[in-house]
């Protein structure tokens, strides 16, 4: 009887799967890469946390890989307005389910002073219903991701570094407005934009603040925002490969010149592009996924 009880309790321990976390930092605005390594038996895999499930996909189906055992990833977003404090990463497997910390720290953003055209700061009244609208059809967007994994690596769009931090504090024209929700690259007019991944264009076309402006949905609800293009390359419903050209760098919309913007959104979440790419490069077998 005790023989049996012991071998009950091997098989349980057997069966909790392994968590790993990536990430460049664990604070508001930063992309974590979880990846739970689990028994053929304990599929499906969910993923949760900051209260809501996150796509998963497999790495290494089950069975495939040196154990026998297969692999799963997420890519968890902690949004620009997340409070600092103790969040709780929850992974289920299975019957077996295992959590762990996420101390997320406090993160101080910069501020910038900027000045625009008065009406790209506090837009005339006839652009409000246009700025209502676009508002309105970008949500929509956000919501409605291809539920299939498209993407297979990251790239930065353009060679120049970042110029602007994440989260940065924008003042235009000495009034103060919304955060920077994406990374800003001082590109040369006219440079060509690459597709930082694989994707569907779901939009293209000129917009009152990012002006001409390119969007991928990557799947599982990860996109791409390229803006204040001088010229367009693709139309909405197209496929994209990564590195295909989408656009030019211009200064249409609100900016103080040429340059390349960058936001990505992670399932609703405001993150940072460049943890983005930390976290897809840093991933263990990221030659293995770029296949």
């Amino acid at each position: 009887m005790v023989s049996n009880l012991l071998v009950c309790v091997v098989l349980v321990a057997q069966a909790v799967p392994d968590v790993a976390v990536a990430a460049r930092a664990v604070r508001p605005g930063e992309v974590l890469l979880v990846t739970v390594t689990a028994a053929p038996t304990e599929a499906p895999v969910t993923i949760r946390a900051f209260e809501r499930d996150w796509p998963v996909y497999a790495v290494v189906a089950p069975g495939q890989g040196a154990t026998g055992r297969g692999r799963w990833r997420a890519l968890v977003g902690i949004d620009l307005d997340t409070r600092p404090g103790r969040y709780t990463l929850s992974v289920a497997a299975g019957g077996a389910r295992v959590t762990r910390p996420l101390d997320v720290q406090r993160r101080v953003f910069p501020t910038r002073h900027l000045t625009v055209d008065p009406n790209l700061v506090n837009p005339p009244p006839e652009a409000r219903e246009r700025i209502d609208r676009e508002t309105r059809e970008l949500g929509e967007i956000w919501r409605a991701s291809s539920p299939d994994r498209l993407w297979r690596s990251f790239i930065r769009p353009v060679p120049d570094e970042a110029n602007s931090a994440f989260g940065t504090r924008s003042v235009y024209n000495g009034e103060a407005r919304s955060p920077h929700t994406g990374a800003d690259f001082l590109s040369p007019s006219g440079r060509p934009v690459n597709a930082p991944a694989a994707g569907r264009v779901v939009l293209a076309g000129a917009l009152y603040f990012t002006g001409n402006t390119v969007v991928l949905d990557h799947g599982e609800g990860l996109f791409s925002l390229l803006a204040h293009l001088s010229e367009i390359d693709v139309q909405t419903g197209a496929t994209v490969a990564v590195g295909d050209v989408v656009g030019k760098v211009g200064a249409t919309g609100r900016v103080t010149g040429p340059h390349l913007h960058w936001t990505v959104r992670l399932d609703g979440a405001r993150v940072d592009p460049l943890s983005l790419l930390y976290v897809t490069r840093s991933a263990p077998d990221a030659e293995h996924e770029r296949e």
